[in-house]
Formats: structure tokens, C-alpha cells, sequence
């Protein structure tokens, strides 16, 4: 399997709000290649394997992407594993019957944020496929797009000028989504801090090979 296709399982096997993950490459070949293609992450040798840490919040999960892309590329095959994942108890799951509203999920969503975030792609998943053509109508305001391969719609938040709704525009077409009983979760698949746009109105994301 490729390392972006293991990667991908790891992912969706996370739990949501995690923080930080640790995980280790095992290359079938050289790991001087392999190290050098995953230098960003600064891997660090431990026998065979080469160990690092991903940290959410700094985009690191994207990073990731697009470097394991390149190992494959390289057909530097190799074994990626999870070795450990950091979660904030407040993400645990809540009691069966127990519904966290999606305003609050969604402030909880920014309370994890730096002060100076500017960019974030997030995912809407919904408890029923029922409710995606209407969260997606509530919604519009936030161009939202649907994920094939979940109940969820994605959709775009900039803390800043550019691309992406506002705060302010999230939440209120969620509270909408409130008012009819919907129910899912918000959470962020990749952030942005600090960004500046110069020459462009914001961040272009490639997931599976399509820009977001």
C-alpha cells in the first residue's frame, strides 16, 4: 500500500480534537533516502524506523500528505505506523443521547486555535445522510462541498480577509442548522497561522490530488 494510502486510514482512524500524533516509517530500503524526503518532519533514527511527531495545530498533517506523496513517487516503499496520539479529554465521547450543539462544537472547534489563526479547512460530519442536502442549503454561505467518503460537508474559514466564510458567517449558519435539530460535529482538517496575502486572496489545499 502507499504511504499516503496508509496515512489516509491513520488519519480516519484519530480521534477527533487530537493535538499531536507520533508516528514511525519503516523503509524497505535505504533510510538515508527516506530521511531525506521526510527532512521537513525531522525524523529522528531509532533502529530501522524513523520516528516523528506531528502537531496539529501547525498544519503538520498536510505536511505529512504531501511528503509521503513524494516517497511514493520515489517508490521508497516502506511500513507507516502510529505510535502514540494526544487528545484533550474534553473530546472524549459524550454519553449515548448526549448532543453537543454545532455552534458549540464549532466554538470548541476555534477555542483550539492560535490568536492569530488566518486560514482553516473544516469538516461538518452529520449524524444522518438525511440532513446533507439541508445542512448543505442552511450552509450555502460557506460554499460548502460534500466528502464522498463520509456524512460531512467541508467547507472554508478565514480569520482574515480572503478566501473562506467568516467567523461570524460559521456560526450563524450553523445556528440555523440548530434550529432544525441537526446534529454532527465540526472539525479542522488543516490551519493556517499567521498567513499574509500578498498575491493571492488565500490558501490553495490539494486533497486527492484536487484543490480545496
Amino acid at each position: 500500500m502507499r504511504a499516503v494510502d496508509q496515512w489516509a486510514a491513520i488519519e480516519e482512524g484519530l480521534p477527533r480534537g487530537w493535538s499531536e500524533a507520533r508516528l514511525a516509517f519503516r523503509p524497505e530500503g535505504q533510510a538515508a533516502d527516506a530521511a531525506a524526503a521526510l527532512a521537513a518532519l525531522r525524523p529522528g533514527r531509532v533502529g530501522d524506523e524513523l520516528q516523528f511527531t506531528l502537531e496539529r495545530a501547525l498544519g503538520d498533517a498536510s505536511r505529512l500528505r504531501g511528503l509521503l506523496e513524494r516517497l511514493d513517487e520515489k517508490r521508497l516503499w516502506g511500513a507507516l505506523v502510529l505510535l502514540d496520539v494526544d487528545a484533550p479529554a474534553a473530546e472524549t465521547e459524550q454519553p449515548e443521547g448526549v448532543r453537543v450543539r454545532l455552534v458549540e462544537s464549532w466554538e470548541e472547534v476555534v477555542a483550539t486555535l492560535p490568536p492569530d489563526w488566518s486560514d482553516v479547512l473544516c469538516e461538518l460530519e452529520l449524524d444522518s445522510s438525511d440532513w446533507v442536502p439541508r445542512a448543505a442549503l442552511l450552509g450555502a454561505a460557506l460554499n460548502p462541498t460534500r466528502n464522498p467518503e463520509a456524512i460531512a460537508l467541508r467547507f472554508r474559514a478565514s480569520g482574515k480577509a480572503g478566501y473562506g466564510a467568516s467567523p461570524g458567517m460559521v456560526r450563524r449558519s450553523l445556528e440555523r442548522m440548530d434550529a432544525e435539530g441537526i446534529t454532527g460535529r465540526v472539525s479542522v482538517l488543516v490551519e493556517l497561522s499567521g498567513a499574509e496575502k500578498a498575491v493571492t486572496q488565500g490558501a490553495v489545499w490539494r486533497m486527492a490530488g484536487r484543490s480545496v
